[in-house]
């Protein structure tokens, strides 16, 4: 069964780790540790923030593991990479999302809420297939995000880079 911690320490790196951003034209808007001010406004570590403080480590892993690695039921995902790939790719574009396109490639009617069924369908896929096959629906998510906005290609090569290095 996967590991949330192996996960979170590669999705963290990919996030640029326990820092403070705001960087103009990202629609998330304020991050701390890759948690967006604009999607997640109720998250307790915003009043650390605001105070000037740090927010606990273990408020952001604790963050991480119920807003996105528990959606996947991820503990019971049999593979390691599968997993990964599911959950990193939740937190860069949410969980509908990665949840949508995983259903496309396990053949799972695509509805973004990640039940038994797709549980099932993601465990019985050969593991190197789906994580191939998810890279490029991720590629071609993020083509068509910036062929819709022209301002979201500053982003679109940290979104490859984020990609091929979930392939390692």
């Amino acid at each position: 069964m996967a590991d949330f911690l192996q996960a979170y320490e590669k999705t963290m790196l990919l996030e640029g780790g326990y820092k403070l951003t705001d960087i103009k034209s990202d629609r998330g808007g304020q991050t701390y540790a890759g948690i967006s001010r604009k999607f997640h406004p109720n998250w307790q570590g915003w009043f650390y923030i605001d105070k000037g403080e740090t927010p606990p480590s273990e408020m952001v892993r604790g963050f991480y593991k119920v807003e996105f690695w528990d959606k996947f039921q991820a503990d019971n995902i049999a593979d390691q990479k599968v997993a990964e790939s599911l959950y990193d790719f939740g937190v860069n574009a949410g969980i509908k999302t990665s949840a949508k396109l995983a259903q496309i490639i396990c053949g799972v009617t695509p509805d973004g809420a990640f039940g038994p069924k797709s549980l099932q369908a993601v465990n019985s896929i050969d593991a190197q297939t789906f994580v191939l096959s998810f890279a490029i629906a991720k590629v071609s998510r993020y083509a068509a995000i910036v062929t819709k906005d022209k301002s979201q290609i500053k982003f679109l090569l940290g979104w490859l880079n984020r990609t091929l290095k979930g392939l390692k």
